[in-house]
């Protein structure tokens, strides 16, 4: 008998979204009774920011305030299900297919007698592939809302649909990754295909064979056992691989695997388990056959990654890479790609350029064909730089990047701020007699004694119109007060209570603060040309050679 975790001791919990639907209203107005009410039942598990209520106590408070309806019995078998197997629900939602799909009905032992009659009652009344499905449903939206990726999420399922297009009915599908299915049921026409899955998981590969054969689709064969280290289909080649594969995972088996044939682009290390799966997928694909892999972000720009990367582009085999918008994920808000693949059909049959497209600025709901300014022809030779970075929008941006026109507006602001450079710089004379600070001078300890300096950040700051600001701060950075602050480790840190300046009327001062001054505004224009100058380099040199920019006449 399978062990499942005892039921709460008051009884079923449920969700706010649960009591929701109980009740017939949204979910802000269920969070709105607790705000409002203090008889609200208090949750009776869960966290702060997902608890539990007793099913029993809300179902008498909805009923005292003559806000509850009754309950349906789908809500009945899931609650029942709920307390009966606790996290563990793909067992519970696999043994009430099961009860359906044994010709003689009987029960899986694990199931509770209240689950049975439930479920025999929701049999009698519809279709048991229509039950499991709605149950499948609730199961996806109960764990997106967990923010968990136990199941692939419905946004990346459509993306999936979407980019896969028309996929023929005689095709053969392959999912190694399969989960309960999400990706390989939903993709491609609901009959036809031949559809072979594999998955690691008994209870979810049980369930997926389950509800493919009672939602009446033939020709599906799923079997349970980790893909990588025991592939149960060595000889599958798939005219379409589909996979959202487990993320993160750095025991996928590298140590046992070493010389596996499937890594012909390269041996994955521990931590790229993505592009194990990436290649084990490729390597049951068919001549002109593609995949579609779910991967992270980062598997795109991976220092560890690059070169099984690099053998993608250069062979010719990559062919799309999709950004997807922020919030495709359930449990996270990171973009998340999709990667395709085409097995060459023969030697001059690879692609010459790779599409990119970003997604990221698009709502996770809505369209999913890209405008013009979000894809990206781009040619191997480009992508085989020291990073092999295949992030999308680097691409995008660089394609519709006017080369012409940032360089000849960096050429004028370069020319115009020369321009100003040269007439910032001040206009000086030879001196006579003693530098300034060998004759009288005063610390700037002393002029804050008396009120004259305040310590500012980073330098001090007159407060007296006895002295100027500019004046002092441009002897404070003169070469002997500099040496003054200078540490042996050739450290500058200003020391104001050893620095001096030189005692000047305040009219003299004003006129070495204007000339420190203009000195200031120069070093700064200075920088400023410096940096548009190397802009402006950087700028002409990608662009001469990518062709966005010819030499001129």
């Amino acid at each position: 008998m399978v062990d499942h975790p005892a039921p709460p001791v008051g009884g079923p919990l449920v969700t706010g979204s649960e009591i929701a639907r109980l009740a017939g209203v949204t979910r802000a107005a269920v969070s709105n009774w607790r705000r409002r009410y203090e008889d609200f039942p208090a949750p009776a598990g869960g966290g702060a920011s997902s608890p539990l209520f007793d099913l029993a106590e809300v179902q008498a408070w909805l009923d005292k305030q003559r806000k509850g309806q009754d309950v349906s019995v789908e809500v009945q078998l899931w609650q029942a299900l709920r307390a009966a197997y606790g996290d563990e629900m793909i067992g519970g939602l696999a043994d009430v297919a099961q009860l359906f799909a044994s010709s003689e009905g009987e029960a899986p032992e694990a199931l509770p007698t209240d689950a049975v009659r439930l479920t025999r009652q929701l049999g009698d009344s519809g279709s048991s592939g229509d039950v499991v499905s709605a149950l499948t449903e609730r199961f996806t939206d109960s764990v997106r809302r967990a923010g968990s990726d136990q199941v692939t999420s419905p946004r990346i399922v459509r993306a999936v649909r979407h980019f896969a297009g028309d996929v023929p009915a005689d095709a053969t599908l392959f999912d190694p990754a399969c989960g309960i299915g999400t990706l390989l049921l939903t993709v491609g026409p609901e009959l036809g295909p031949k559809r072979n899955g594999q998955e690691a998981d008994a209870r979810s590969a049980r369930f997926a064979q389950l509800r493919a054969d009672l939602t009446g689709r033939s020709g599906v064969n799923i079997l349970t056992g980790d893909s990588l280290r025991d592939d149960h289909w060595p000889d599958l080649k798939a005219d379409l691989v589909v996979c959202d594969p487990p993320v993160g995972a750095t025991d996928w088996g590298r140590e046992d695997l070493l010389l596996d044939p499937r890594w012909e682009l390269g041996t994955p290390s521990r931590a790229e388990g993505e592009l194990a799966w990436l290649q084990h997928a490729y390597a049951h694909t068919a001549p002109g056959g593609r995949v579609l892999m779910v991967m992270p972000a980062s598997v795109a720009y991976r220092k560890a990654g690059r070169r099984i990367r690099a053998e993608l582009v250069r062979r010719g085999i990559l062919t799309h890479i999709i950004a997807l918008p922020p919030g495709s994920a359930a449990s996270h808000a990171l973009p998340v790609h999709i990667w395709q693949l085409r097995r060459p059909q023969s030697t001059d049959d690879a692609v010459a350029r790779v599409r990119m497209v970003d997604l990221t600025a698009n709502d996770p709901d809505g369209p999913l064909e890209p405008g013009p300014d979000q894809t990206a022809d781009v040619p191997l030779i480009e992508l085989l730089d020291d990073a092999v970075d295949l992030t999308p929008s680097r691409h995008v941006e660089e394609s519709h990047r006017d080369y012409a026109t940032e360089y000849h507006a960096l050429q004028q602001e370069l020319a115009a701020q020369v321009r100003l450079l040269a007439d910032l710089l001040p206009t000086l004379m030879e001196g006579v007699g003693p530098t300034a600070l060998d004759g009288p001078s005063v610390s700037v300890a002393d002029l804050a004694r008396a009120g004259l300096v305040e310590y500012g950040d980073p330098e001090p700051v007159s407060v007296s119109d006895q002295l100027d600001t500019d004046y002092l701060q441009g002897f404070l950075r003169s070469a002997a007060n500099t040496r003054r602050s200078t540490s042996a480790s050739g450290t500058y840190r200003l020391d104001g209570k050893g620095a001096r300046i030189p005692q000047m009327d305040i009219a003299e001062q004003r006129r070495y603060g204007a000339a420190f001054r203009a000195l200031q505004e120069f070093e700064e224009r200075a920088r400023k040309v410096a940096e548009l100058s190397k802009q402006a380099a950087a700028l002409a040199r990608d662009g001469l050679g990518n062709g966005a920019l010819v030499p001129g006449d």
